[in-house]
């Protein structure tokens, strides 16, 4: 597959990913709450799909780079269809707790396999190749796909045609069927050569030479995973950027998981929340894919270290500005610009992390990165959903948003190795990436 081909199947699968997750994202904390649920108890069954994902990142990664990308993404995409059914049939804490543990499973395996392929594609025919560009394409896909999804649930809700149900349980049950599409377009457009090492001999029964191809993925993902935790030691770089993820963790507590809550506050209702947080949602999702745009034009100009440093920053900004602002408009002009800054900052994040990955362990770099971020996010959900308890959701909002600045710290090594790169680095090639090598470890 060509560069070209694999960049189209990376943008149409983006599509069918994230286009049903925009029906949901703005009712995943409503519809518990709405169900009986306290904020304190929404959280902490938000927590336990992160450290689900925590506990599972590195073996998925570890069988995805040991196995293939493909087969984990299938297995990704029948759990996701799983975990939608658990989480709209919950009625109660004990339900959606199971919920969240089975979409922890989901976003453990959905997690690298879909970018690495994409990435080892490319670098088939163009090794060492950065692919900022075309990851920021991504981004921007992703967030308008998100946007429509938001604004058609947020229609959902509204219209509300089974009067049966809760309002918010509709936009769910259309998730759940979408996933069913997703999985259909990855069996068909996303294809991966076997290694020559898991090839079965010539002749051999079928059954018997997937049997082969099986365990071979088992026997060496443990080794991939050693590997990829080693490279934590040995690479400070590496180090650097998984420690990002500590303190950005935070801020997507606030961004992602308060906003709604907040939302509802000030509208008086979870159902009120749900019909005007789709538009919005909407809307910051469309930010966000313009924020992606511009941080791959931006980082043309000043590197992607530093343009990642100053959207990390102004990123937490903002989201200690939505803690300190009273009034819906004003929190969702300040969610609106938050999001659009998480946007840039999320492809630049990931062409860092490329740069210190090779073909053999891109997926574990991809998942160690993932895993601490879902386990600093379960941290700061438990923190940050006992403190609203405790005091207000707007004094959790402003110190998630604070701690999530400092973040920014941890980027150092990254751009002292982009600064001796100098003129040597990347240069950029058709269709968003590069010819230059990769920094390495």
């Amino acid at each position: 597959m060509t560069p070209a081909a694999a960049r189209r199947v990376l943008l149409t699968l983006g599509v069918t990913r994230w286009f049903p997750v925009g029906l949901v994202v703005g009712v995943t904390t409503l519809l518990p709450i709405e169900r009986g649920l306290g904020v304190a108890d929404t959280l902490t069954t938000a927590a336990l799909g992160g450290l689900v994902v925590f506990a599972l990142e590195l073996p998925t990664s570890g069988f995805a780079d040991a196995f293939g990308r493909r087969p984990v993404y299938l297995a990704a995409a029948v759990a996701q269809i799983a975990a939608a059914v658990l989480f709209v049939t919950a009625q109660t804490f004990w339900g959606f707790l199971v919920a969240a543990a089975a979409f922890g499973v989901f976003r453990a395996l959905d997690s690298g396999p879909l970018e690495a392929w994409y990435v080892d594609t490319v670098h088939r025919t163009t090794p060492g190749a950065d692919v900022d560009r075309t990851l920021a394409a991504a981004g921007t896909v992703l967030g308008g796909s998100i946007a429509a999804g938001a604004l058609a649930g947020g229609g959902l809700i509204w219209w509300h045609p089974v009067t049966a149900w809760n309002a918010l349980t509709l936009p769910y049950v259309t998730y759940a069927a979408l996933a069913c599409l997703h999985l259909a377009a990855v069996a068909v457009l996303m294809r991966e050569p076997r290694a020559a090492a898991v090839t079965a001999p010539r002749g051999a029964p079928r059954v018997r030479a997937s049997l082969r191809v099986v365990l071979d993925g088992v026997r060496d993902a443990p080794g991939v995973v050693r590997e990829g935790l080693g490279l934590l030691g040995t690479n400070r770089v590496l180090l650097g950027l998984v420690l990002v993820e500590v303190f950005w963790s935070f801020a997507m507590v606030v961004f992602e998981t308060f906003q709604p809550i907040r939302l509802a506050e000030l509208l008086g209702s979870e159902e009120a929340a749900g019909a005007v947080n789709g538009p919005v949602t909407a809307v910051g999702w469309a930010v966000f894919a313009c924020g992606a745009a511009l941080a791959g034009m931006v980082s043309g100009r000043l590197g992607v270290v530093r343009t990642a440093v100053l959207l990390r920053v102004l990123n937490g900004a903002g989201a200690v500005a939505m803690g300190l602002v009273a009034g819906p408009v004003a929190l969702v002009a300040a969610y609106l610009v938050t999001y659009g800054l998480h946007g840039g900052a999320g492809p630049m994040h990931a062409a860092l992390l490329h740069r210190e990955a090779e073909a053999r362990n891109r997926a574990t770099v991809l998942s160690m990165n993932s895993m601490v971020a879902f386990g600093a996010f379960s941290l700061g959900a438990l923190v940050l959903g006992r403190l609203a308890d405790a005091a207000t959701t707007q004094t959790a909002m402003v110190i998630g948003g604070a701690v999530s600045v400092l973040g920014a710290l941890c980027y150092l090594p990254s751009l002292r190795r982009e600064r001796r790169l100098g003129a040597a680095g990347p240069r950029r090639a058709a269709h968003g990436v590069s010819r230059g090598q990769a920094s390495g470890g």
